[in-house]
Formats: structure tokens, C-alpha cells, sequence
């Protein structure tokens, strides 16, 4: 059953290769990460010998075939296949790679088919180090012959050789993760790549009531103005006239070293244009705002600032705090102090929390995240980096599911806009959710352009 968002998505025929790094500074159990990775991308697509053909390359000192394009025909094999490979374990020559797939892996007589406009080129290289050869070249030649490249660098990849590597934009085709242990995320982006986009809206392939708004091989569902969506997320109804909800809400915000100063003006940035979206107002949105990390520092408390330039003024003040990472004591400060009425909090109004962070704690969580809970708190929790998806979900509410979040690139995140709509709107006139209509819509758009920032700004995270 469609809900706020519905997908119709069928891959593109593509001759699929990728490109693995094995060398020694890759760990056997790092190794069996970009095996599952492969894995799930594999899982994502049409396999068979007029659809999406797979093939694989693993090189370290030398370049290794592990299996060609036409060697297996269904998904099942190829995944056999991916679960056998070994890695090697010397060198990095990473274009001695390219041009083995430039002139075999992508040749006639290992299964490309070369002579078809149809069926797309694609390579996804991944790497975790410096190569020992030239990429350059080799990599110019490789795109030349038609060859869309994906470059995938892992913790302290050199950034100067993805992109070198990679097709343009390079903002789509260079990602960076800061292990291994986290590059499954990206699982989601290459599914997304290899969709065939259709306009479903155009074609009529849609169950909107009044608005069909179209989205790469999806869409969603809207109403006109004096409508809102109802929770099937197809039929509308009349509004009432409502002028936005009461809401209380604190962000509790990782402010590690770990997080890094560049990335924590992003974080600012996110801060400041969410509260862009709101009605904020003594009788509508109040917002508060806390910094943790070895220690817990209240920014502001609610209510102190009654207008949306006096917070962003605030927030855009906030000094990094660049420690440690105690989220089990910012939570217990957020439910003794945040949310009580001494600090602003309004007695019967909604109360949301959004926790923001990149690591593990180090500190117990689990009785402060309970008792949030219990008090009735919508409690989010959206992770980046090295942020532990256990502790993410042991802070969110349930349904854990649409409360948590967890993103190595912010990607995977998109849709977080849309289930906040529906988890923090409690009213039962659903048109008095106005201001939550627009906090979510701000969301969605906010984590499209940050995006590509964060992954050109995020390094290996400074030990803590």
C-alpha cells in the first residue's frame, strides 16, 4: 500500500563492473564489508542476460577477474560468486585496475555488449588508499570509451584521486565514507542510480486525489490550497483554518571532535534553516538548544528568543565545544532541564527532541532514553558518520523505525522530512500541523543541499 511517497522502479540494462580494492591496509573483515556491499547493490537489480549483467575486478599489487560479465546470468549466482572472493592483500594499483577493465572486462568477449546504445557502461571503484600507480590518464581513457566511473574512497583515501577517477558531476559520482563498517549505507544511492526514471505523474500511474508531484521513478501525493493530505497519503481533505501548532522543541546537538569545525557550521546551518520553517511564536514553535560532549551546555532554553532571527542569531554564536561525546548525560539534562517548565516548557504542548550525533557515547544512554520516552517525548535521533545505529535506535521512539535515522552522506536520509510530518503532528485537526508541514518540507529540502557538502568537508574523525 502507498503511503506518503509511492515507487515504481525498474533498473536500467547495464553492464555492471566493479572495481575492488584488496590491498594489505584492507583487513580481511573490512573486505567482508564491501562483499556485503556489493551484495545489496546486486539484490537491487533486474540480473539476467537481457537486463543487468555483473561483473567483478579485484586488484591489490595485480589485477584479478574474479568473474566477467557473462560469466553468471542470475542474481543467485552472482551473489554466490561475490561471497567466494578472497582479497590479495599486497599493493595499490588502481590504474593497472581501470585499464583491465577498459580492455577486458568491458570487451565483447567477456559479455559487455559493445555494440548496444542501450545497455549503459558503469564502474564503481572503491578504494581505501593512495595508488602506487597513475589514475589519471588511464581513467580520462575509461570515461572517453564511454564508461560512467563511481569512485568510493574509505577513511584515509586520498580525495585528489576519486576525483580523478570519476565521471562528472563529481558531486555524484565521488562518495566518502570513514570506514568500512559504514559503506553498506550507500547500498541506497546506487539503487537509486540504476532506476529507470519515469514520469509517473505524466503517465497517469498514480493514485492522487488532487496533486501528483513526480520524483526519480516515484512520486508523492499533495493538495491544493485549504486541503491537507490525509494519512493514506493519496485523498485530501478541507481545512478548518488552523494558523499552526504549539510545539516545543530542543535539538541536542554532538558538539565532538570527532564532528569537526567545518562540519559543525553545517550542522548550524541545519539548525538555522529548520527554524526558518517555523511559526515560532509564545502561542506556536519555541525553540531551545543544547551542545554536548564531555560535558552538556544549554545555548539557549525555550522561549528565550521569540522571533526566528533572534535564534538564528544565537545558533549562528554557538562556540564548538570539541570533546568528548556523553549523549546518556545530555539526554538526562534534556529530561531534568530542557523540557521542564522553569526552562520554558509550555504545561500540555507537544514535546520533540532531535538528537544529533556522530559517535559512539560514551556513557550509558539506555535508562535516559527510556525515560524520555516514557514522558511522552517524541524523541528523534539522526546519526552521521561513526554514529552507532544501536544507540540511535535505543533513543528514538517507536516506532524505532520512523524515528531514527542514519546517514553516512546524508542521503539515505531524503525521505526523514516526510515521516517527521506524520510522527510529530498530533493534532487531530490535521490542518493545525501547519508549522510541521513546513519544519518537515524545510527538512527535505535542507538534507538535498547539504548533501554533497558533507561529503566534500568530512575527513577521518580525530580520536576522542
Amino acid at each position: 500500500i502507498c503511503r506518503s511517497t509511492c515507487t515504481l522502479c525498474r533498473t536500467k540494462p547495464t553492464d555492471l563492473v566493479f572495481v575492488i580494492d584488496s590491498s594489505r591496509s584492507v583487513r580481511p573483515q573490512e573486505f567482508e564489508k564491501v562483499k556485503v556491499f556489493m551484495s545489496r547493490v546486486i539484490e537491487g537489480l533486474d540480473v539476467g542476460p537481457n537486463s543487468t549483467r555483473v561483473g567483478v575486478i579485484n586488484y591489490a599489487s595485480a589485477v584479478k577477474n574474479e568473474f566477467s560479465l557473462k560469466t553468471y546470468q542470475t542474481k543467485a549466482g552472482l551473489l554466490q560468486a561475490v561471497r567466494r572472493i578472497e582479497p590479495l592483500s599486497t599493493g595499490t594499483m588502481t590504474g593497472l585496475a581501470i585499464q583491465f577493465a577498459i580492455s577486458r572486462a568491458f570487451s565483447d568477449s567477456e559479455g559487455a555488449r559493445v555494440r548496444s546504445p542501450n545497455f549503459n557502461k558503469v564502474a564503481i571503484v572503491v578504494t581505501d588508499g593512495r595508488p602506487q600507480d597513475g589514475v589519471q590518464d588511464v581513467s580520462a581513457r575509461a570515461r572517453a570509451a564511454g564508461i560512467e566511473i563511481f569512485a568510493i574512497g574509505v577513511g584515509r583515501v586520498d580525495m585528489h584521486t576519486l576525483r580523478q577517477i570519476a565521471s562528472e558531476p563529481l558531486d555524484d559520482h565521488v562518495d566518502y565514507v570513514e570506514s568500512y563498517s559504514v559503506i553498506e549505507k550507500l547500498t541506497h544511492k546506487f539503487q537509486e542510480a540504476f532506476c529507470v526514471v519515469s514520469d509517473l505523474c505524466a503517465t497517469g500511474d498514480h493514485d492522487c486525489e488532487q496533486i501528483c508531484i513526480s520524483t526519480p521513478g516515484a512520486y508523492k501525493c499533495a493538495c491544493k490550497e485549504g486541503f491537507t493530505l490525509n494519512s493514506d497519503g493519496k485523498t485530501c481533505s478541507a481545512c478548518s483554518g488552523g494558523s499552526g501548532s504549539a510545539l516545543d522543541l530542543v535539538f541536542l546537538i554532538d558538539g565532538s571532535k570527532s564532528v569537526r569545525p567545518e562540519n559543525f557550521e553545517l550542522v548550524k546551518k541545519f539548525i538555522n534553516q529548520i527554524v526558518d520553517s517555523l511559526e515560532v511564536s509564545d502561542k506556536q514553535a519555541q525553540v531551545g538548544l543544547v551542545q554536548y560532549s564531555s560535558s552538556v551546555r544549554q545555548e539557549f532554553p525555550l522561549g528565550q528568543f521569540k522571533n526566528k532571527k533572534d535564534i538564528k542569531a544565537a545558533v549562528k554564536k554557538m562556540a564548538y565545544m570539541e570533546k568528548g561525546t556523553m549523549t546518556g548525560q545530555a539526554l538526562k539534562y534534556l529530561i531534568d532541564s530542557s523540557f521542564s517548565i522553569i526552562n520554558g516548557a509550555r504545561p500540555g504542548v507537544p514535546k520533540v527532541g532531535i538528537v544529533f550525533t556522530d559517535g559512539r557515547s560514551q556513557d550509558y544512554i539506555t535508562d535516559a532514553a527510556k525515560k524520555a520516552k516514557d514522558l511522552g517525548f517524541r524523541m528523534f535521533a539522526v546519526g552521521v558518520g561513526n554514529a552507532v545505529e544501536d544507540e540511535l535506535r535505543e533513543i528514538a521512539s517507536e516506532p524505532v523505525a520512523e524515528h531514527y535515522f542514519y546517514t553516512a552522506d546524508f542521503r539515505t536520509i531524503s525521505k526523514i522530512g516526510k515521516k517527521l510530518q506524520m510522527k510529530i503532528c498530533i493534532e487531530e485537526d490535521p490542518c493545525e500541523c501547519k508549522s510541521i508541514v513546513k519544519f518537515q518540507t524545510k527538512v527535505e529540502d535542507l538534507i538535498n543541499s547539504l548533501q554533497q557538502k558533507y561529503i566534500l568537508r568530512k575527513r577521518v574523525p580525530a580520536p576522542e
